[in-house]
């Protein structure tokens, strides 16, 4: 077993990359993510869903780009310079999601996840895999998978 060096074992931390989506700051597992990207219009699809802005051509491959903000019920984004598109492997899938800014990578202990509370529908909270508290930001943890199951139209 590999420890790290705080000498707290590998295996009770996790890696998460946090992100602004207006003034709220989200994360996903590190190890969901294949690569950041620098902002770069996507072109439209007819008839997707409202969150997925279109696709893009990421080194021969076509990958649905999808607003997180919209996906998560906040208001569209407005791309900008610092925004970045997070590819990540969803459902075996690679996905784009434009975020306004990437914050941080960092390693937490796995103890300090804590259940989000179960103030929404199951499907709403079911996005949500825990809150991290990291000085004095709450962090919400999101479920990739939960937020975009195998038979989510993808548009790709």
């Amino acid at each position: 077993m590999q420890h790290t060096a705080n000498g707290a074992p590998e295996a009770d931390r996790l890696g998460i990359i946090s992100f602004h989506l207006g003034e709220q700051v989200f994360c996903v597992n590190i190890m969901s993510v294949r690569e950041i990207r620098g902002w770069a219009p996507s072109t439209m699809l007819p008839h997707s869903p409202p969150h997925v802005l279109g696709v893009i051509n990421l080194r021969g491959s076509v990958i649905p780009v999808i607003d997180m903000a919209v996906r998560l019920g906040l208001p569209a984004i407005s791309p900008t310079n610092r925004s970045a598109i997070i590819v990540t492997h969803i459902s075996g899938k690679l996905v784009g999601l434009l975020v306004e800014n990437v914050s941080d990578m960092i390693t937490v202990n796995a103890a300090d996840l804590q259940a989000a509370p179960n103030l929404a529908s199951a499907a709403q909270s079911s996005l949500t895999a825990a809150i991290i508290p990291v000085g004095d930001q709450m962090i919400c943890h999101l479920d990739l998978d939960a937020l975009f199951p195998p038979q989510a139209d993808l548009a790709a």
